[in-house]
């Protein structure tokens, strides 16, 4: 019996699926079932109880599974306390990212971070945010970049940086000739806007409520950069973080104004899942992600 079964076994267990089981790992689908067949020879024990309705552990199924999970965090210990001796930090860092902060704010660090480390390999992969919660959960990946970050049992939450929300609008636009404006002047606007589920929505949402403003909700997209581009044909306005915007500000494609009630900000967090070992890479990443002091901080 060997580890790499035991951790196949674990995964298939909190993913309940032999496909993100075998993704997870590298693997065939079929490699996946040879594994735990093989572990259920070797225990002469039924670990799966299969059918195609739903995927149950059997009550020794459990107990390997818990027994299993302890064993791996060892082993993941030890293997990161021998790289730490030997000063290493190799090895690959699997991301999940929404899209604003994988296309805006994760490009610099990652340069910066490659440059130092270019061992490490980070394999990035761009969802949405319940996605990244999902797929850092069920360790599909090992680290999750989101804004207005989930309290979770299941995860640790590393606060890193907050983004100011600006109103954008085409260059001709009534309000683009402000360099100030107050949320009320948007009552009655035609508002481009994410989809409901989406965090930035709900915090959009809060801020006009909370201001009693309300907005003509024309377009409603998925991702910063759609919704980027609805405003530059002037389809409507809408409120985003500062930093997706500043190529198109750049290039004049786009006009942002500063709101005269406050500033109102988009925090961002790392996610990962609760107990689980950093290795001296992920360590040295997440420390670059929170800036000049991040290193200083401890990363449980």
């Amino acid at each position: 019996m060997q580890i790499e079964s035991l951790k196949v076994f674990c995964d298939l267990a909190e993913t309940e699926s032999f496909t993100k089981a075998a993704q997870i790992n590298n693997v065939t689908q079929s490699a996946v079932s040879q594994q735990i067949s093989s572990l259920e020879r070797q225990f002469n024990s039924l670990l799966i109880e299969r059918s195609k309705k739903k995927f149950r552990l059997t009550r020794e199924g459990e107990v390997l599974y818990e027994y299993s999970k302890q064993i791996i965090q060892t082993y993941d210990s030890l293997y990161s306390k021998l790289q730490e001796i030997k000063d290493i930090i190799s090895g690959t860092i699997r991301v999940a990212t929404i899209y604003s902060i994988g296309l805006h704010d994760l490009p610099p660090y990652l340069k910066k971070f490659l440059k130092a480390y270019p061992t490490v390999n980070v394999h990035v992969e761009y969802r949405r945010a319940n996605q990244v919660y999902e797929d850092v959960i069920s360790n599909v990946v090992d680290l999750g970049l989101v804004a207005y970050a989930s309290k979770d049992n299941k995860l640790e939450v590393v606060n890193l940086r907050k983004d100011i929300l600006v109103l954008i609008c085409h260059p001709q636009h009534p309000l683009a000739k402000n360099k100030t404006v107050r949320l009320k002047d948007l009552a009655g606007q035609k508002f481009i806007a994410f989809e409901p589920d989406i965090p930035t929505r709900r915090a959009v949402d809060k801020i006009l409520k909370e201001h009693d403003v309300e907005v003509q909700v024309v377009m409603e997209f998925d991702n910063i950069e759609t919704v980027k581009r609805a405003v530059e044909i002037d389809a409507g306005v809408a409120i985003v973080p500062q930093t997706t915007v500043m190529q198109e500000v750049a290039k004049q494609t786009l006009v942002q104004v500063h709101f005269e009630d406050g500033e109102f900000y988009r925090p961002l967090a790392a996610i990962y899942k609760k107990h689980k070992v950093l290795s001296p890479a992920m360590r040295q990443f997440i420390a670059m992600l929170k800036g000049p002091e991040g290193g200083k901080e401890n990363i449980k």
